[in-house]
């Protein structure tokens, strides 16, 4: 793999991952699908297929500490109708990587979340009226996934997830996209993602490092950058207690359209 060591990295440019990374930190404690910005600026200072096989430790790094916080709130009944789905799409994205350049990841990807984005305020706008009785909900229960429809929708997810996540790191937005569609609250949803991505993304490694894109060197450079992101789990943690329900799906939905339109205007 040609990706850069940490000695052929600008100050300035660490200083860019470094951030990107706290903000890897901040998104698995808080608003999930912040990191599609850590995504593009990674690929901004590296090379942008290279750049996946970089992120990946970091992110795994922020998905321990997020199951360390929230690992009583999953929701395991969800997770196990999600994950043969998602299997389908991480192979399907290790083809793709096999054959797909820089520009034709950032453009596909792109496309999805914002895509994903658009599907979901359609939706969250048609049931905007059961939406303001979730408000006064207190259960991070959501919608059953044993009916034909809800089944449909996660297999659909699920794949989705597993291709964006293995092509560009960028399943976070597809699945927080499925887990507000399913009106899981704040916990349930930081809970039940956390241990989603914690488990998707160990799994990929294997696939990364048989593609190039984990190295000695960009492990290096992994370990320069890890220990940003416990400072942007610890300013999540904070923050999610004070964020309300709305607000916490607008940021998400938020994050979501700005990391796909930068990786389609890049």
């Amino acid at each position: 793999m040609n990706t850069m060591t940490l000695w052929h990295i600008t100050h300035w440019e660490f200083a860019a991952l470094a951030a990107a990374a706290v903000l890897v930190g901040f998104s698995k404690t808080a608003v999930s699908g912040a990191n599609t910005v850590s995504l593009a600026i990674f690929a901004a200072v590296l090379p942008a297929r290279e750049s996946t096989g970089v992120l990946l430790p970091i992110l795994i790094a922020g998905d321990v500490l997020a199951v360390l916080t929230y690992r009583r709130h999953a929701h395991w009944p969800t997770l196990w109708r999600l994950f043969p789905a998602v299997a389908v799409g991480v192979v399907v994205g290790t083809v793709f990587l096999v054959w797909a350049d820089d520009e034709v990841v950032r453009t596909s990807i792109g496309a999805i979340l914002l895509l994903m984005a658009g599907v979901t305020v359609w939706r969250r706008r048609r049931a905007e009226a059961e939406a303001k009785r979730e408000e006064e909900r207190e259960v991070d229960e959501p919608e059953a996934v044993s009916t034909p429809a809800g089944r449909l929708k996660a297999r659909s997810y699920g794949v989705l997830g597993g291709f964006t996540t293995m092509v560009a790191n960028a399943g976070g937005p597809v699945m927080s996209m499925y887990l507000l569609s399913a009106g899981f609250r704040k916990l349930g949803f930081l809970g039940t993602s956390a241990f989603f991505f914690l488990i998707v993304n160990v799994s990929k490694v294997p696939f990364s490092a048989g593609l190039g894109l984990i190295d000695g060197h960009s492990l290096l450079l992994d370990a320069a950058l890890v220990l940003f992101v416990v400072p942007g789990a610890f300013l999540g943690k904070w923050a999610v207690n004070r964020i309300n329900q709305r607000l916490f799906e607008q940021l998400v939905i938020a994050a979501t359209v700005v990391g796909g339109a930068q990786l389609l205007l890049r």
